[in-house]
C-alpha cells in the first residue's frame, strides 16, 4: 500500500460526488486526513460519512468571499488540494451570451487561480494544487463550441501557475468522458447510449469511472517529482472519437 500520503491533509473542493468524492476515498484508504467541500449540504454531508473526513464546508467556489473564509479556517498546512468544481460548457460560440462566454472561457482559470491564492503560503513545499480539465476537445468540430479553446488553454495555464506557486506544486488531470454523476446530468436520457458507445469504441473496452482518475489524482500527489504537467486519463478516446 502507498504510504506516502498517510498523515497528509488532502482538501477536495467539489468533493462531495464523482471524482473529488473518489479521490477523497482513496486518499483516506492510504492513510490521508481529508476535507471536502460542496454545495449541496445533504449530499455532502453523506460523502463525509462514506469517507471519514476530517472536516466539511457548503459554499460556491464561485463565491469569493466564501472561499476565503474557507481557506482562513484551515488551522493545519494543506499537503494537496483538489479542484474539480464547475463543469464544461458546449454549444455554438455565436449563440452564447457575453456572459457565458466569459465564464466559459475564463472560468475554470479564474476559479484556479483564486484557490492558488488562498493556498499560497498554506500548502507545504512538494504538495501539489491539482486541476481537472478535458481531452474531448482537442479535435475541433462540431458542436464543441468553446471547449476546444479552453482544453489548448489549460495547459499551458497550468505550466505557468506551477512556476508561480513552486516549490507547491500545479498539476492537471486531462479527463475523457468519466461515468460520473455529473455526467448522468448532461446526458439524460442518452447516458446508457453514451456508455455502450464507449465500451464498444474505446481501446481499453470499457468505460472510464471516477475511481480511474482517483488513482492516477492519489499517484501525482504522491510522486513530488511532477509539476506542470497534464495527464491525460480517456481510455483511449481523444483518438477514437
Amino acid at each position: 500500500m502507498n504510504d506516502t500520503l498517510a498523515g497528509k491533509l488532502v482538501v477536495g473542493i467539489g468533493g462531495s460526488a464523482g471524482i473529488g468524492l473518489e479521490t477523497a476515498r482513496l486518499a483516506r484508504a492510504v492513510g490521508a486526513e481529508v476535507v471536502i467541500t460542496g454545495r449541496d449540504p445533504d449530499r455532502l454531508a453523506l460523502a463525509a460519512g462514506e469517507v471519514g473526513a476530517r472536516s466539511t464546508a457548503v459554499f460556491d467556489a464561485d463565491d469569493p468571499a466564501r472561499l476565503g473564509d474557507f481557506f482562513a479556517g484551515l488551522t493545519a498546512p494543506i499537503d494537496h488540494l483538489l479542484l474539480t468544481a464547475g463543469g464544461p460548457h458546449y454549444g455554438p460560440i455565436l449563440e452564447m451570451s457575453p456572459a457565458d462566454l466569459r465564464e466559459a472561457l475564463s472560468g475554470h482559470m479564474v476559479r484556479a487561480t483564486q484557490v492558488a491564492r488562498h493556498a499560497a503560503g498554506r500548502m507545504t513545499s512538494g504538495g501539489t494544487l491539482l486541476l481537472v480539465g478535458g481531452t474531448g476537445g482537442r479535435r475541433v468540430r462540431p458542436g464543441l463550441g468553446i471547449i476546444s479553446a479552453v482544453t489548448a488553454a489549460l495547459p499551458a495555464f497550468t505550466a505557468a501557475l506551477a512556476l508561480e506557486l513552486a516549490p507547491s506544486r500545479v498539476n492537471l488531470i486531462a479527463a475523457g468522458f468519466v461515468d460520473t454523476p455529473l455526467s448522468a446530468r448532461l446526458l439524460g436520457d442518452g447516458l446508457e447510449d453514451r456508455r455502450s458507445e464507449l465500451r464498444a469504441t474505446l481501446p481499453i473496452g470499457r468505460v472510464v469511472g471516477p475511481e480511474d482518475v482517483a488513482s492516477l489524482a492519489v499517484h501525482i500527489m504522491s510522486n513530488t517529482a511532477l509539476t506542470g504537467a497534464t495527464y491525460d486519463i480517456d481510455g483511449g478516446q481523444q483518438f477514437v472519437s
